[in-house]
């Protein structure tokens, strides 16, 4: 495994516990530029749920990008999955009813 990698890993392991604390909200794109009235219609402590398990599956599947075959792809369609799901879940199960 190459240092790139390693050093990808660490960073977004480090920044969804650094969102899961609570310390990084201004992190969290579209977030962070809401006015406070869209920010008090947001759970946000199940928005940053949702942002750091996304941030760990990142990193936890980032040793795919050094397989040979179909490595990149695999991980590529995997993010892809599960940022849709985070996106959908962010607007309905992340919103104060």
């Amino acid at each position: 495994m190459n240092w790139f990698v390693i050093c990808m890993m660490v960073l977004m392991v480090g920044l969804g516990f650094l969102i899961l604390s609570g310390k990084g909200d201004n992190l969290i794109a579209g977030y962070n530029m809401a006015s406070k009235e869209e920010r008090e219609k947001v759970n946000v402590k199940r928005l940053r749920l949702l942002i750091a398990i996304l941030l760990f599956l990142c990193g936890a599947l980032m040793p795919l990008l050094t397989v040979e075959l179909m490595g990149g792809l695999a991980y590529a369609f995997i993010i892809l999955v599960a940022s849709f799901v985070v996106v959908y879940l962010a607007n309905t199960w992340a919103m104060k009813k």
